[in-house]
């Protein structure tokens, strides 16, 4: 079976995070080929690959946000029900299907649609509609903002699959929305976090949209996560509470399913014991990124220092996707003259800190269910997490879980809580020993890297015979 992997921002050009899920996804299953679709900001290359890829990855399509697609000018008007269908799937009034090969095929370029009467007019309506008092040349150039990805991105040459599985909403959930229609294949979404959830935080905190429209943007992207979910065949996601999110937002019931993420446990379990000393090691397997709040991480390091607690923080990651946030922690780090404490280490190999530390930290504002937490509850290390995600689930597991807590929940955003909780565990190691056997005889029992691809290969499979088997 060939199937057709859509990530946004990630594999195979990110490391860390869903990209690593992507591609233990593909290794584990020799038997399929996959062609990746990859959405990024920018055209990318190989030489921007971040990992080698498996022997059965047939081909890499990037798709940039910023590319232009060249389509000769539509030879005929718009007729009366497709300018209805645009103007209802565009002013969000209901997701609709059929307008997707009106976009693809009797539009013309995106320049060609905003130079036409109807967007003129679409605009317009919105405009009053809203009830907006704010620039209306502002209010056009953000529809344009909005719509150009949509239309490059559908006008893209796609390649032929026999099922189409996307790694969230968003610009992926609506390629792959469109795979589906046009190529009549299942369409499977996973969603590690809350796409739209995730948008409208990051919008709430933008600079760049005025402040009067930035609802306008947060219903954009709720919209666009109605479409994947009315499209998909199967609705996934990697625990309850995100379940819960996605019927919220318009997933129907009936396609909801819950597939945790898995990782070699065993191995990890497996790593030496080391003898631990004096001083408290904390560890942090973490992207240097906002969304993972590394300053507050920072900020803790700074009160744990003022609480006179000797440690060392190592935090490990890359440090190339948002460099100019790397560098703002950097130098948070040496204004608080934290440097003989805390070390920005870039991407390593985990499996040699991991048995060195006495406890780990994560103090992101989003998240799904992050596999770092998991390779360090199967190395027996316990944690301090954010309240966010999945992330006390796996901490202080489910109902049904017999094993006990794993380590501390705090609020995001907190550092004095996350220094306090540091603290406690630099005078209570044979507590914290028990914290890390929990976790690791969690991770071990739900949490492989077997369980989650094996119900995977079971999806694929009768997704793949319910359209009609292997075509390609």
């Amino acid at each position: 079976m060939k199937i057709g992997l859509v990530v946004e921002g990630s594999y195979p050009y990110v490391s860390g995070g869903v990209a690593s899920w992507v591609h233990m996804v593909i290794q584990q299953m020799p038997m399929h080929q996959f062609e990746i679709i990859a959405i990024t900001p920018t055209q990318l290359t190989e030489a921007d690959y971040k990992y080698n890829l498996p022997d059965n990855v047939t081909g890499v399509t990037n798709l940039s946000l910023d590319l232009k697609y060249d389509r000769p000018k539509p030879k005929h008007v718009l007729s009366e029900e497709q300018g209805r269908l645009i103007q209802q799937w565009m002013t969000f009034q209901h997701v609709e299907a059929p307008v997707f090969p009106i976009f693809e095929q009797a539009v013309g370029t995106s320049e060609h649609f905003f130079a036409s009467r109807l967007f003129f007019e679409l605009v317009k309506t919105s405009y009053e509609t809203e009830k907006q008092s704010g620039s209306f040349i502002d209010y056009l150039w953000m529809w344009r903002s909005m719509y150009t990805p949509v239309l490059e991105l559908l006008q893209a040459e796609l390649p032929q699959v026999d099922l189409i599985h996307s790694a969230s909403t968003g610009y992926a959930g609506l390629v792959a929305s469109a795979i589906k229609q046009r190529q009549g294949v299942p369409y499977i979404l996973t969603e590690h976090g809350i796409y739209s959830r995730e948008r409208e935080e990051e919008l709430l905190q933008a600079t760049w949209i005025p402040v009067e429209y930035r609802a306008h943007w947060i219903r954009f992207f709720h919209h666009l996560s109605a479409e994947a979910y009315q499209e998909a065949d199967d609705v996934i996601t990697l625990f309850d509470r995100n379940g819960e999110l996605q019927q919220e937002l318009g997933a129907p019931a009936a396609k909801l399913r819950i597939i945790p993420n898995g990782i070699d446990a065993v191995r990890l379990s497996s790593l030496p014991v080391v003898e631990k000393g004096p001083i408290l090691k904390i560890g942090a397997i973490v992207r240097v990124v906002p969304i993972k709040d590394i300053k507050t991480m920072i900020h803790a390091a700074k009160v744990l220092q003022e609480m006179d607690v000797a440690f060392e923080l190592t935090i490990m990651g890359p440090l190339d996707e948002d460099e100019e946030y790397a560098t703002e922690c950097q130098q948070l780090i040496e204004q608080f003259e934290l440097d003989p404490y805390v070390t920005l280490a870039g991407k390593v190999d985990i499996a040699a800190y991991l048995p060195t530390f006495d406890v780990c930290l994560l103090t992101s504002i989003s998240e799904g269910q992050p596999l770092a937490v998991l390779e360090g509850m199967a190395a027996g290390v316990p944690w301090i997490v954010t309240d966010v995600g999945a992330c006390s689930e796996l901490i202080n597991g489910r109902e049904d879980d017999p094993y006990g807590p794993a380590g501390f929940v705090v609020p995001p955003v907190n550092p004095g809580r996350i220094a306090e909780r540091c603290a406690w565990f630099a005078t209570h190691r044979a507590d914290a020993k028990k914290l890390g056997e929990n976790g690791k005889k969690r991770a071990l029992k739900y949490y492989q890297t077997h369980q989650f691809i094996a119900e995977y290969v079971a999806l694929y499979e009768e997704r793949g015979l319910a359209y009609g088997g292997h075509r390609v």
